[in-house]
C-alpha cells in the first residue's frame, strides 16, 4: 500500500516539472545599450506557442507589446516611438508567473544636427555685476539632447575682444553664465559642438544708471520780458563706469523763485544731454533751478536772475475817470514791449477790494473801462501793476 502512495507522488511531481519546463520562457537579448533609433527586439526562448504581452515604461509613458513567435523564440518588437527617444526602458513580462523584468538603456546618437539655443536676458547692464545665460542643447536627429559630457565651446566678441570658453553638457544642457564688461556697447555670442555651429546672438549691453550732473543755460538776454526763452540743459550725464546714459532718459527740472513758488519744465536725453525751456518770467526775480533724474541723480543749484524791463509806465485817465489807457509798455531797448504783458487793474472802496482786472499788452498798451452799472459814481482806489511794478491811485473820483 505505501509502495503505491509514493508511486503516485513520484509521478506527480514528474508531471509538474514537466509542466514547469514547458511554460518556462529565457532571454535571449544580451546587449543592454541601444542607440536611439536602432531596431531594437527582444528575443526569449520558449517552449510553447503562448502568446505574451511585455510592458515597457520609460520617462516618456508607458505601453504594452505583443509578442510574436518565430520558431521556438519568442519576439517583442520594440516600436519606434520608444526606441527612438533616449533613457532607461525598464520591461516587464506580465502574464507570465514567473515575474520575468529587466531594463536596458538607450543612448543619443554621436553627432548633433542641431544645437537649440538660448540666450537671455537679451540686455544687461554695463559694470560687470549683471550677466546673461547662454543655454545650449545639442540634439541628434530624433531630438535627443547629446549625452552627459559633450563638448561645446561658446564664443563671444566685445570690441576688440575675442574669448573662447568650453563648457560641457550636464543634465542634457549646456550654460554659461556671460558678465557684462565695464563699457556699453553691442556683444556678439555664438557656439559650437562637435563641427557644428549655432547661429549668431546679439547682446546689447546697456549703460548703468546716472551719475549726478552739471545744470548750465542760454538765454537771449538777462531781462524778465515775459516773452524770450530760456533753455536749461545738463552736462553730458555718464553711469559710473564712465558710460553715455541711454537715451530717452527722463530730467525733471524744478525752478523756484524768489517768492517761494515752483515751476517745473522736463526733457530726455539724447547722446546724454537733456534740454528743457521755460519762459521769461514779467518781472525781475531770480530763479534756483534743480534737475533730477527720479531716484537715481541730481544737479546742483543752478541761480538766473532777471532784470525788470519796466521802471515806470503812463496812465491817462478819460471818459469821467472809467477809461484807462496804460502806455506806452517801452522795455529794455526802450522799444515796445511784446504782445502779452500781464497788466492787472485792482479796484478798492472803503479799502474793500471790488474787483481785479487782468488784461494783456497789445502794440505797448493795456485799455479797461470801468462800468458806470457796476462802479457807481464815487472815490474809489485804483492799484494798476504791470512788470512787478504797482502804481496807486488814491480816491479816484468815477463820475
Amino acid at each position: 500500500m505505501n509502495f503505491r502512495k509514493n508511486l503516485f507522488l513520484l509521478f506527480c511531481c514528474f508531471v509538474t516539472l514537466v509542466s514547469t519546463a514547458q511554460n518556462t520562457i529565457k532571454l535571449l537579448t544580451q546587449q543592454k545599450e541601444f542607440i536611439a533609433g536602432d531596431t531594437i527586439h527582444l528575443k526569449f526562448n520558449s517552449n510553447n506557442t503562448k502568446i505574451y504581452q511585455i510592458y515597457c515604461s520609460n520617462s516618456y509613458g508607458s505601453t504594452l507589446i505583443n509578442s510574436e513567435i518565430n520558431n521556438d523564440t519568442i519576439i517583442f518588437k520594440i516600436p519606434p516611438y520608444v526606441s527612438n527617444k533616449i533613457g532607461v526602458l525598464n520591461w516587464k513580462i506580465v502574464n507570465d508567473k514567473n515575474n520575468i523584468s529587466g531594463q536596458f538603456k538607450i543612448i543619443p546618437k554621436h553627432n548633433p544636427i542641431s544645437l537649440e539655443t538660448y540666450l537671455g536676458p537679451p540686455s544687461i547692464e554695463a559694470g560687470s555685476i549683471d550677466y546673461t545665460m547662454l543655454v545650449v542643447i545639442p540634439t541628434d536627429d530624433l531630438d535627443n539632447p547629446l549625452k552627459k559630457g559633450t563638448s561645446v565651446k561658446v564664443k563671444h566678441q566685445f570690441l576688440k575682444s575675442e574669448r573662447k570658453v568650453n563648457v560641457l553638457t550636464d543634465n542634457l544642457i549646456a550654460f554659461k553664465k556671460i558678465y557684462s564688461p565695464l563699457k556699453s556697447g553691442r556683444m556678439l555670442i555664438s557656439s559650437a559642438s562637435l563641427g557644428l555651429n549655432s547661429k549668431e546672438y546679439s547682446l546689447n549691453i546697456m549703460p548703468a544708471i546716472g551719475t549726478d550732473f552739471k545744470l548750465f543755460f542760454k538765454r537771449n538776454h538777462k531781462y524778465a520780458d515775459g516773452n524770450q526763452i530760456t533753455t536749461f540743459y545738463t552736462s553730458i550725464i555718464k553711469d559710473k563706469n564712465k558710460n553715455v546714459i541711454s537715451d530717452g532718459s527722463f530730467v525733471d527740472f524744478f525752478i523756484t523763485n524768489k517768492k517761494g513758488n515752483m515751476l517745473k519744465t522736463a526733457g530726455t536725453t539724447i547722446n546724454g544731454i537733456a534740454y528743457a525751456k521755460m519762459i521769461h518770467p514779467e518781472f525781475e526775480d531770480t530763479w534756483k533751478v534743480k534737475a533730477y533724474i527720479t531716484g537715481i541723480s541730481e544737479s546742483k543749484i543752478l541761480k538766473i536772475s532777471y532784470k525788470k524791463i519796466i521802471e515806470k509806465f503812463d496812465i491817462n485817465f478819460s471818459n469821467n475817470n472809467r477809461t484807462v489807457k496804460i502806455g506806452p509798455l517801452k522795455s529794455f531797448m526802450n522799444q515796445m514791449i511784446p504782445d502779452g504783458l500781464k497788466v492787472k487793474l485792482a479796484i478798492y472802496k472803503d479799502e474793500k477790494l471790488l474787483n481785479d482786472i487782468i488784461k494783456k499788452s497789445k502794440d505797448g498798451f493795456v485799455y479797461f473801462n470801468l462800468n458806470s452799472n457796476i462802479y457807481k459814481n464815487g472815490n474809489y482806489t485804483i492799484k494798476i501793476t504791470a512788470a512787478a511794478v504797482t502804481e496807486t491811485f488814491q480816491a479816484k473820483k468815477l463820475w
